[in-house]
């Protein structure tokens, strides 16, 4: 497990943080895992604290009128590409509806975040020599 940083995350309008690039901002976008398949969107994005830069992205699968919708996170690193529509991720849905369901109200926890890195496999963001991986971006 990697212990977290003390570097709080927070979800993009809920703080008065901003984008350093507004291309950067893929909500609402379409979610497709490696083997093509379109699953969710791109609901939420949280920033580090420090450096306003996107580190994970709330992914909203399912539900009916609102109702029965769950959220995951996906961390940025597991982002393929980006286009005006949609996000690709290294991961297929199973995968991503597998991880533990964001709750908001464990957010403050230390080791919450850590868990989400720990269940995809991929170090964070605040381990030693982590370097900042801006999705590839299409036209």
């Amino acid at each position: 497990m990697n212990e977290q940083s003390h570097v709080p995350l927070v979800k993009l309008g809920d703080t008065d943080l901003v984008l350093v690039d507004p291309a950067d901002d893929i909500r609402g976008r379409a979610v497709v895992g490696p083997d093509g398949e379109k699953f969710g969107k791109v609901d939420g994005l949280f920033l580090d604290h420090d450096e306003a830069k996107v580190r994970l992205l709330e992914i909203v699968d399912g539900g009916f009128l609102g109702l029965g919708k769950e959220s995951r996170l996906v961390p940025v690193e597991l982002v393929r590409s980006v286009d005006e529509d949609q996000v690709v991720i290294e991961r297929d849905r199973q995968t991503v509806i597998g991880a533990p369901a964001y709750d908001p109200e464990l957010t403050d926890a230390p080791e919450y975040f850590t868990n989400v890195y720990d269940y995809y496999e991929v170090g964070p963001f605040w381990a030693p020599g982590a370097l900042y991986r801006r999705p590839p971006y299409y036209p």
